[in-house]
């Protein structure tokens, strides 16, 4: 599904910085992976080339056998809207749109007609348990509900891949592993999810950890405790 091979990339902003320097990964279709790293590390811009948002300097990167390099604007977007779903920390939903309508969006870009969009919206909001929340807007939503809202609208197009960057960042803990377990259920249903996350609470309920440092893939773990809570004692992310 996705492999990189010898990715690099430097930024130039006056001091060249090189930021991922010679970057090897295989995914299969189905896994549920995390990017594991602390600020710095390359984890987001990482994850920015995976998510075709921004070009890489070096090497190759081949998404459902296809070579993704040096394309176009218009080339880009049109494989982000196929293949790729993005959920962020932020949630980054519109305010002055209810949950019906931000989780429909995409379908719009899409020229979907609004009937069919808006019964689609509903369907997905249901499946998340928001279906009375659907006429509500942002700033009436907890953050969890924020972020299932979020996870709707990454699903509605049906992609392949769900890119996932630090999801339970803005959440607290009891309302993270909400968000968490339903990322997992996700995958058990067949969902292809990569997590960029700096909380080990996290990675751990994923079924693969990639740690990145320095730009630099350190190790990669199989996570044989990834059905484990991700809480401690104390109620707290470990």
């Amino acid at each position: 599904m996705i492999q990189l091979e010898n990715i690099h990339k430097t930024y130039n902003n006056g001091q060249p910085l090189h930021v991922l320097k010679g970057i090897n990964l295989h995914i299969e279709r189905g896994e549920f992976v995390s990017i594991m790293g602390a600020s710095g590390s390359g984890k987001s811009t990482l994850l920015n080339i995976l998510g075709i948002l921004d070009n890489y300097d070096e090497g190759s990167y081949y998404l459902d056998g296809k070579l993704i390099r040096d394309l176009s604007e218009s080339k880009a977007a049109d494989y982000r809207n196929r293949m790729i779903g993005f959920v962020f920390q932020s949630f980054n939903l519109i305010p002055f749109k209810n949950a019906l309508e931000n989780v429909a969006l995409p379908l719009f870009y899409r020229g979907v007609n609004r009937k069919r969009r808006n019964a689609l919206a509903l369907e997905y909001l249901d499946r998340l348990g928001l279906a009375e929340w659907a006429h509500h807007l942002p700033n009436e939503l907890s953050g969890g509900q924020k972020q299932r809202v979020a996870i709707a609208r990454a699903l509605i197009t049906q992609p392949q891949i769900l890119l996932a960057d630090e999801p339970t960042g803005a959440l607290d803990s009891r309302t993270s592993i909400e968000v968490m377990q339903l990322l997992k259920q996700l995958n058990e249903e067949g969902q292809t999810i990569i997590v960029v996350t700096h909380e080990s609470g996290v990675a751990n309920q994923t079924n693969r950890i990639v740690h990145i440092k320095d730009g630099m893939i350190g190790h990669i773990e199989d996570n044989v405790n990834h059905n484990a809570s991700p809480f401690g004692i104390d109620g707290l992310m470990k």
